[in-house]
């Protein structure tokens, strides 16, 4: 259809204000692979329309509860945009919220992403997304949909914004952490990659002080460039953990595994209480923490005590199971099986724990230290 121009009225288009309909749809052209290899069960549908669609009873629950969590990569993705180094950092925006997913006992079904810019480059987008549906794969779910917003003005330059969001399932009565947590059950370590997803802000402050570029020599990791070391992907546990679950009982009453703890914010001084039911504590033995290099630098640059690294960073541990003691043996077996390395990390004893106040007043109290942070 075309309608004439005002006389001395210039045509302003969509286009001219700074969004480009045709790369937005050049994107969803290029992912399109991308999306379909992340495809399971109940997950059929093409990319394109006004919603995702999963399929529940495709992927064989009875009486499932569904569980939705959703996440970023917090100033993560700061070091991404300045180096250009995008290719990985979709993986931790989806390991953000399927870990979470995983610690109640829930198998995560699908993901959607939130992808917004300033201006769109699509090989950006492109490279963005493909890190997003590896980890989809990684963590069995499908990438249904997302949006991609492209907004002049509210974002600088190369800026780019993520979202996530995944939805999972689980068996009414199989949903952790159960209440039978007990003293005597034991803390089972998954190691993590380094720093995961949390503490960004302070470790950019600390490279900053340091005086290091992005592209120099990682401090910590010979052979790698600062910013190549600090953006290894943050770990997904979902299928060693579903494994070891489905093979010791499930999560219900006669399961094994009683509890999971995603070690993110507030390390394990703040995690590990946001399981525990009333009564009881934890005790973590550090000297079994195999505490990855990163670490030692970080706090040898911000000059940090224990306290301040186990409050702020993962410290070498990225997920904790609590297992009962008598079949703990058979909960390490079936991670082994399922590739990880887990190692004792501890114990619940008497103690107070805050499961009704996550995170808050009171915390720090439910975990009790021996040992030394070997960092």
């Amino acid at each position: 259809m075309t309608e004439p121009t005002p006389k001395g009225n210039p045509t302003v288009t969509y286009r001219d204000a700074g969004v480009d309909i045709d790369a937005g749809n050049a994107l969803v052209t290029a992912i399109k692979p991308l999306v379909k290899a992340t495809r399971r069960a109940g997950a059929d549908a093409d990319l394109g329309g006004f919603g995702g669609l999963f399929d529940l009873k495709a992927s064989g629950y009875r009486d499932p509860i569904l569980v939705a969590a959703n996440d970023g990569v917090g100033t993560k993705l700061r070091i991404a945009i300045d180096t250009g180094l995008h290719d990985t950092i979709g993986i931790d925006l989806v390991a953000m919220s399927v870990n979470d997913l995983v610690v109640q006992g829930a198998e995560p079904l699908f993901f959607l992403d939130y992808f917004s810019c300033g201006k769109l480059d699509v090989e950006t987008a492109r490279r963005v997304v493909g890190g997003i549906a590896d980890g989809c794969r990684q963590a069995g779910c499908a990438l249904i949909g997302g949006e991609t917003a492209e907004m002049p003005g509210m974002y600088h330059g190369p800026d780019y914004d993520l979202a996530g969001f995944a939805v999972g399932a689980v068996e009414r009565g199989e949903i952790l952490p159960r209440g039978d947590i007990v003293p005597g059950d034991v803390l089972i370590g998954l190691g993590s990659s380094g720093v995961h997803s949390n503490g960004y802000s302070l470790v950019r402050r600390l490279v900053a002080k340091e005086g290091l570029g992005w592209d120099q020599p990682a401090p910590f990791e010979a052979g790698r460039s600062l910013a190549a070391a600090l953006l290894d992907p943050t770990r997904i546990y979902v299928k060693p953990v579903l494994a070891a679950i489905r093979a010791t009982g499930g999560s219900g009453p006669a399961g094994a595994v009683k509890a999971l703890s995603h070690i993110t914010g507030g390390g394990l001084s703040e995690n590990i209480p946001r399981v525990l039911p009333d009564g009881v504590g934890a005790h973590v033995d550090l000297d079994k923490l195999a505490v990855p290099p990163v670490f030692a630098w970080l706090r040898r640059a911000g000059a940090l005590g224990s306290e301040d690294m186990l409050r702020t960073f993962n410290c070498g541990v990225g997920m904790i199971v609590v297992a009962e003691a008598a079949r703990s043996g058979d909960v390490m077996a079936a991670l082994a099986q399922a590739g990880e390395a887990p190692f004792l990390l501890g114990a619940i004893e008497r103690g107070r724990g805050v499961m009704s106040d996550a995170k808050g007043k009171g915390a720090a109290e439910a975990v009790h230290y021996t040992g030394t942070l070997a960092c």
